[in-house]
Formats: C-alpha cells, sequence, structure tokens
C-alpha cells in the first residue's frame, strides 16, 4: 500500500504517486476531507485525489474555524504551493467551491501556479446576490432547524444534544464564511470551469449555475443531476464520471 503523508495537516499526498493531475478537493460547510475518501479509488489512475482538511474538523477539531474567507485562501496557498509544481485542478462543493473560487483568484494576483480546470458544484455563481438569509447567529434550536432544510446532516446528528454542542461552533463558522463573503468584480478566470447542481436544490437553480459562464474565458461545461443539494453523495458514481471526463477533455485538448 502507498504511504500517505500529511503535510501541515492541511492536505494529504501520497508521496509515491506517479499521477498526472492533482485534484484538491474542499469541503461544504460542516464537511471535512473524508467526504472525499471514497473518490482516490473511482476516478481514475492518472488523477491524485487530495482531500483538503480545513481546521475545526475532523483531525482538526481543536483548532478554530474561520470566519471569514480571505485569511483562510491566504493560508491554503501558502499551504498547498509546495504542491503545485506538478497539473493540478480545483474542486469544491457549496462552500467549498467559494473556496476554490477564491483560492484561484489569489494564486492569480500572487502569480502563482494556476489550477488547469477549476470544479464547482452546489453553489450559485459567486457574483449573484445572496438569497440566503443569515443563520449563523440564531438561537440553537433555530440554527438546527435551518440546518434540517439543507438535508446535509442526518437526524440522528441533529438530535444528539451532546454531539452538537461539539459540531455547533464549526457549523456557525462555517456558515459565517458564507455571510461575510462579498464578491469583488476581477478578470475571469484563464482556466476551464466545470459547474454543477442537483435538480431538486431549492438553492442553486440551474440559472445560478449557469450563471459560472461569466467567471472563465476558457471552456465552460455544465451539468445537473437528480437530487438535492447533496446529490454529489446520492450520485457520486456518476458525478465523478463527469469530472474524469472533463479533466480528459482539457487534456487532449492541451496536447494538440
Amino acid at each position: 500500500m502507498s504511504k500517505v503523508l500529511t503535510s501541515g495537516s492541511w492536505v494529504k499526498i501520497n508521496s509515491e504517486t506517479r499521477r498526472r493531475v492533482r485534484l484538491f478537493c474542499f469541503p461544504y460547510a460542516g464537511g471535512g476531507s473524508s467526504a472525499y475518501f471514497s473518490w482516490m479509488s473511482a476516478i481514475s489512475p492518472d488523477i491524485e485525489v487530495c482531500p483538503v482538511q480545513l481546521p475545526g474538523r475532523e483531525d482538526r477539531l481543536s483548532e478554530a474555524p474561520f470566519t471569514y474567507i480571505e485569511p483562510l485562501v491566504e493560508e491554503l496557498a501558502q499551504a498547498l504551493t509546495p504542491h503545485l509544481a506538478v497539473p493540478f485542478a480545483l474542486y469544491g462543493h457549496s462552500l467549498g467551491a467559494l473556496i476554490s473560487f477564491e483560492l484561484a483568484r489569489h494564486l492569480r494576483r500572487q502569480n502563482g501556479p494556476a489550477p488547469m480546470h477549476l470544479f464547482v458544484s452546489g453553489c450559485p455563481a459567486p457574483q449573484l446576490p445572496a438569497t440566503d438569509a443569515p443563520i449563523s447567529q440564531l438561537p440553537d434550536e433555530e440554527f438546527i432547524q435551518a440546518l434540517r432544510r439543507f438535508n446535509g446532516t442526518p437526524d440522528t446528528v441533529l438530535q444528539d444534544a451532546d454531539l452538537m454542542q461539539v459540531l455547533l461552533p464549526l457549523l456557525r463558522a462555517d456558515f459565517a464564511l458564507y455571510e461575510h463573503y462579498t464578491y469583488v468584480p476581477e478578470e475571469p478566470l484563464a482556466c476551464p470551469i466545470s459547474a454543477c447542481g442537483g435538480l431538486q436544490d431549492f438553492r442553486t437553480t440551474r440559472a445560478a449555475v449557469e450563471a459560472w459562464r461569466l467567471q472563465t474565458s476558457h471552456k465552460f461545461m455544465m451539468r445537473m443531476y437528480a437530487g438535492d443539494h447533496f446529490f454529489i453523495h446520492t450520485k457520486r458514481k456518476v458525478f465523478v464520471q463527469g469530472i474524469r471526463q472533463d479533466m480528459i477533455i482539457r487534456d487532449e485538448k492541451s496536447s494538440t
């Protein structure tokens, strides 16, 4: 079995890999790197899945989570840059989509390495005005009720008072990241963007996914899948296949 090393506790890199592309995966609100462990053997022999672990969750539970994207992206860039000497792509779901998008723009502003592809899912395009009411400061019961609408946290967890006392600070911080986010216009990214959504996702409509088109001067691809906000789990096999196909398309175009 290949040895997996933890670098700076932010990302897991396989020290023995010879794959052609690294795919850095950013979690949704309340999620951790384990959400992407099943992708490692499912996506492609040529793509190394590198789940990113943010502070405040799983094996970084004791660390304070971020509540603003700007400082988070700055630290991410410092942690990941040593691993960006090979071709790489960025992927994020929901909150992770905003983080990966802003990381790509931060790297560009710093004249750093550029991703060969940006994949986003379950997230309206960043230039669109927010439509969700703020929830991060709601009383516990109202906050938990709001979480139920996203259908991403099992009821068994939401009903476990002791567990929720552990998770609530992280969940509140992650939703604060959304609520504090302010989009600043910049030139579109030069890499292709693939944007995906769930057909039954109440907060990310087809039009909101389509609007990501304005964030790239390169090729734009969109896919909609049956399912709600967390279609990436219920439709994991076909969703991961779509990522693999788009990466192959990019690789073929870059070699001609």
